[in-house]
């Protein structure tokens, strides 16, 4: 091996920790040419989990550590949500089991294709985050947790909007990105009624006692949906959480006309949308 090699692999050690991946573009951008990467899979100092990704031999390859290399190394602004973020978040004993897992990812474009080939036992489902909100809930890009090569660790720093998403400490050592509590219930409300009953959303619902109305008020003024927005208001009135006083409705718009829901449901007065007879009247 040469000393030039020799260089670029120890450099290589040191901005790919063990575990997660990167995809051919980013071995290009910081100088790994084809025939050097063939040369370190043959030689075993690389692994492709699938065509076009690399990573090192060690550590065991998961959906998370996936997803945390396309937040810090691949600089992708995706973001882990709703019901996916409200399970991180503790809250999976209000929800029914959907099945094979599925990890809902928010963000403006697409994640790469290769993602959905890789080895693991779990649906990876995009929702482009402008149809639900205006604003992106990353400013910058996900730089808050981006690789700090001389540290070998992760790095805080500015690029979050307030309320919209936080760090979650998982057991691959570098926090994923996922929406905030506030933000993943009004994306699951998205999901309904297609994706998601209201049965299982009221169960949510009714646990969700410690909400920030600040952050509430500004997701709510920033949503697109009105929909959602009516939704969001029928639950929350349904279970008479106490934030929902301090939420200033005057300036989140909820438009006009009825909205149908659920077929043969009853009407909501108050919100014009058809909800189920059995969830008709507060608890």
């Amino acid at each position: 091996m040469t000393a030039p090699t020799e260089g670029k692999l120890n450099y290589l050690e040191k901005t790919l920790p063990d575990g997660l991946l990167v995809d051919a573009a980013w071995m290009e951008r910081n100088g790994y040419s084809t025939s050097l990467r063939s040369q370190y899979v043959a030689a075993g100092w690389l692994v492709q989990p699938v065509r076009g990704t690399f990573k090192r031999p060690r550590g065991t390859l998961t959906w998370e550590k996936a997803v945390i290399s396309l937040q810090t190394l691949l600089e992708r602004p995706l973001v882990v949500g709703g019901r996916t973020a409200l399970e991180l978040q503790g809250l999976s004993h209000y929800l029914a089991p959907d099945g094979p897992r599925v990890v809902h990812l928010y963000g403006r474009e697409a994640p790469p294709g290769w993602l959905s080939k890789l080895p693991l036992q779990v649906r990876f489902v995009f929702h482009r985050s402008q149809t639900l909100f205006r604003s992106d809930p990353i400013t910058r890009g996900l730089t808050s947790y981006a690789w700090n090569i001389d540290r070998n660790t992760g790095q805080r720093a500015e690029g979050f909007e307030a309320g919209a998403v936080r760090a979650f400490q998982t057991d691959a050592e570098w926090p994923l990105t996922i929406s905030t509590t506030e933000r993943a219930f009004l994306e699951m409300l998205d999901e309904l009624p297609g994706r998601e009953t209201f049965h299982n959303v009221d169960m949510l619902a009714e646990g969700l006692v410690t909400l920030s109305p600040k952050r509430l008020q500004k997701l709510l003024e920033d949503c697109r949906s009105i929909k959602v927005k009516r939704l969001f208001f029928w639950f929350a009135h349904r279970h008479g959480h106490p934030w929902l006083k301090r939420i200033d409705r005057e300036r989140v718009p909820l438009g006009s006309g009825k909205r149908v829901l659920v077929k043969g449901g009853r009407l909501d007065p108050e919100y014009l949308i058809t909800v189920p007879e059995d969830l008709s009247a507060p608890v």
